[in-house]
């Protein structure tokens, strides 16, 4: 790849500038809207993924993967934010993290298929949540959850496997959340738990989150 395309490229994450100590809804599609996952194999290959470059530049407190896109609610914590410069440019590793995912995931799904081209969406966007908010902490933590549901792929949310729900629901044992600091962010009644994440969330109050 020529310098040129190599500092493009990169500039397609230096839009997420994160803070230290803020919530972020992290999400992109395929492109076109196409799918990115064509097998159970490729979600988890797409998790691991996630372990390996994700995982250790952010806090991971929901996560939700659709055939067609992702969501990830992170917590910006110090490794989010140190800097390396890549031709010239300083980017956080949070985004060299995000680069470092969808790339080589494309790269294996292309090989997969037999097919070049991008995969993703070119740019990875990542929305601040209000922590002065927590209702919109809630909205997005359950909003992401709900995903599958409402897309029509389960019937209930606890089917769907490649979402952390099951984990809050502690149907399987999951790592990939900080459920600590998840639970010390958000008012997490276990009693009301399940009825509180079925609840419906209007347009409105899911427009705060894009």
């Amino acid at each position: 790849m020529c310098q040129a395309l190599q500092k493009q490229y990169l500039f397609l994450f230096l839009k997420m500038n994160l803070t230290v100590g803020k919530c972020y809804h992290v999400y992109n599609r395929g492109n076109n809207r196409q799918p990115i996952f064509f097998s159970d194999d490729n979600y988890v290959f797409f998790l691991r993924k996630i372990r390996h470059f994700i995982s250790p530049v952010a806090e991971i407190i929901s996560w939700t993967l659709m055939p067609n896109h992702f969501h990830l609610l992170i917590y910006a914590n110090e490794n989010s934010v140190k800097t390396a410069t890549r031709n010239g440019i300083a980017v956080q590793q949070f985004s060299e993290g995000i680069k470092g995912l969808l790339s080589s995931y494309t790269k294996a799904i292309n090989k997969q298929n037999n097919q070049s081209g991008s995969l993703f969406q070119q740019k990875t966007k990542a929305k601040e949540i209000d922590l002065n908010s927590e209702l919109q902490l809630m909205i997005a933590f359950h909003y992401i959850h709900q995903n599958p549901l409402k897309a029509g792929l389960v019937k209930r949310m606890e089917d769907w496997p490649f979402s952390s729900f099951r984990d809050y629901m502690n149907l399987r044992n999951g790592t990939i959340c900080n459920k600590e600091l998840a639970r010390q962010m958000i008012s997490l009644d276990l009693a009301t738990f399940y009825n509180d994440s079925y609840a419906a969330i209007s347009d409105e109050k899911i427009q705060l989150i894009y």
